[in-house]
């Protein structure tokens, strides 16, 4: 196959696999996008030029990988698949203007929740300039992915992570929305979230059964006290441990005494039959202070 087609272009992406793989890996979440349009969608979300060092999570076979590159864009990138190192040194682009590709891109081969990310790029990236994310993740491990790069000690300039559709509108959601949970409290009161870019599943090949979305997020300048981050992350978690009960029932685990629960919603000034998904981040902020004083 001619490298005269970019790798996302459907029949180069076929090729590859039939050369290399024979098929994709379902139980490692393989899905290869195959649209030029909405890499480019993807990119200039993530507002990616030459100028930027971008941690990539998973390339695959490469397909976003390239069209960083040929923004000028210096990638640092994890995968765990044995299967792809070959792939990528193969079918990457040898020469980006007047770099080569060791100079322009580094495959580390590891799992991102083992990352050392600064061990990882000290010696590749400039660790006084920002740092970008830019990831296709794997629906399976979305979740955990998000919540170790925003505990990380790694100071990102952005995030601009496809997922699930459903796990991005959850990122998204404000209160009173079924979406809104856990994950979309702590992402929230730690980073500023929107909705960038939506990709139906005709654009992957294999096809995943559902639609992703693209969400850009942004460290907040000033994070949201929160008080005792423990303290505050247990109270949330346990407040939605069952959705479909009320808070003063989701709040026994907490406060045994049901004349105590009545109090402390009427202190926050909430109505007893309140459910944890129609209270605000501050109302949540205000319940684990609260909790926290007993």
């Amino acid at each position: 196959m001619a490298n005269n087609l970019p790798i996302c272009d459907p029949i180069r992406t076929k090729a590859i696999m039939n050369r290399y793989l024979g098929f994709a890996k379902k139980n490692w979440g393989q899905n290869f996008l195959i649209s030029l349009n909405k890499i480019n969608d993807i990119l200039d979300a993530a507002e990616i030029d030459g100028d930027d060092q971008v941690l990539e999570i998973g390339p695959g076979i490469g397909s976003l990988t390239e069209q960083m590159l040929l923004r000028g864009a210096k990638v640092l990138a994890y995968e765990i698949d044995q299967d792809l190192p070959e792939i990528l040194h193969n079918e990457l682009p040898q020469k980006i203007g007047d770099k080569y590709l060791d100079d322009v891109f580094k495959l580390v081969m590891k799992d991102i929740l083992k990352a050392d990310f600064k061990a990882d790029i000290g010696n590749f990236f400039d660790l006084n300039k920002p740092v970008k994310v830019v990831a296709n993740l794997p629906y399976y491990i979305t979740t955990p992915i998000i919540f170790a790069l925003a505990k990380s000690d790694l100071a990102f300039e952005s995030l601009t992570l496809m997922m699930q559709k459903e796990v991005a509108e959850r990122l998204c959601a404000s209160s009173g929305n079924k979406e809104y949970g856990p994950l979309t409290i702590f992402v929230q009161t730690q980073m500023s979230v929107k909705m960038a870019v939506m990709v139906d599943h005709t654009n992957f090949n294999p096809q995943p059964k559902v639609d992703s979305a693209v969400v850009v997020l942004k460290p907040l300048v000033q994070k949201v006290d929160v008080g005792d981050t423990d303290n505050f992350d247990h109270v949330v978690k346990m407040c939605f441990s069952q959705r479909r009960k009320t808070l003063n029932n989701n709040l026994k685990s907490l406060v045994k005494d049901s004349e105590e629960r009545k109090k402390l919603l009427q202190m926050l000034d909430l109505p007893e039959k309140v459910r944890p998904e129609e209270l605000s981040i501050d109302q949540f902020i205000g319940l684990a202070k609260a909790l926290k004083a007993e």
